[in-house]
């Protein structure tokens, strides 16, 4: 059965479904094109000046807005042309928000967490074009399904270890992790620029750290833990993940 992309991020940005229409050869070549590669995910002049004078407020860092900021970058070459709508939905959004909370509150670092989610958004973006205009073969849908299977996998996991009592096991979540980092791999090998592969190196490697999966399942992060089992379990409910 013929496989294609749906029209929003699935479980964390990753699913498949029905297109409602095929992408044009322009928007193909610009997803693979080494110079979409350098395109920043960065605010404006005017969010950094509002930004830099609100020390001290809630910081607005949003997953959401990412992802609309990299839409707009691979859409703005066709004006004119209806496009559905490709990428994040609410509750995705809220739990990639709640990865970059925990991963800046871990590392101690909010530029080293922002760039991870902005790595996370933009290969995401960039699979779910390659998947809706058909650009993966027989053997790349496969590769495909093998990954939704193992992200499936370890969003089950992650919500079993986070409901069960003195189950979690870092090893185990960290090996599945791992494995959907190689599956990905292998699909875009022919796709997406080293850059990406790089990009796609980080956020799972990132993730799978046991170090920062042992502090999310620890006594300091059980708000963030929370959140983040309400999303998956939201999002598997919906047939989403």
């Amino acid at each position: 059965m013929n496989r294609r992309l749906s029209t929003e991020w699935v479980g964390g940005a990753w699913g498949w479904g029905q297109a409602k229409e095929p992408l044009p050869e322009e928007l193909l070549h610009s997803v693979s094109s080494p110079r979409t590669s350098k395109a920043r995910l960065a605010p404006s002049a005017q969010q950094v000046r509002g930004r830099q004078g609100q020390k001290g407020t809630m910081e607005s860092f949003s997953s959401r807005s990412l992802a609309l900021q990299a839409e707009k970058k691979l859409l703005s070459k066709m004006a004119g042309r209806s496009v559905a709508h490709l990428f994040i939905d609410e509750t995705s959004s809220e739990v990639l928000d709640e990865l970059y909370r925990v991963s800046k509150e871990y590392t101690c670092s909010r530029a080293q967490a922002q760039r991870v989610i902005k790595d996370l958004i933009k290969v995401a973006v960039k699979v779910a074009v390659l998947h809706r205009s058909g650009s993966f073969g027989p053997g790349e849908l496969d590769l495909a399904a093998r990954f939704r299977q193992k992200l499936r996998q370890g969003a089950m996991t992650a919500l079993s270890f986070g409901e069960v009592a003195f189950t979690f096991e870092a090893a185990v979540l960290a090996g599945l992790l791992t494995e959907c980092r190689d599956v990905l791999l292998e699909l875009v090998q022919h796709h997406l620029t080293p850059k990406s592969h790089g990009r796609i190196r980080r956020v799972f490697d990132h993730f799978s750290d046991p170090g920062l999966l042992t502090a999310l399942y620890g006594p300091g992060f059980t708000q963030h833990l929370d959140k983040i089992c309400d999303g998956l379990r939201k999002l598997l409910d919906e047939g989403k993940l």
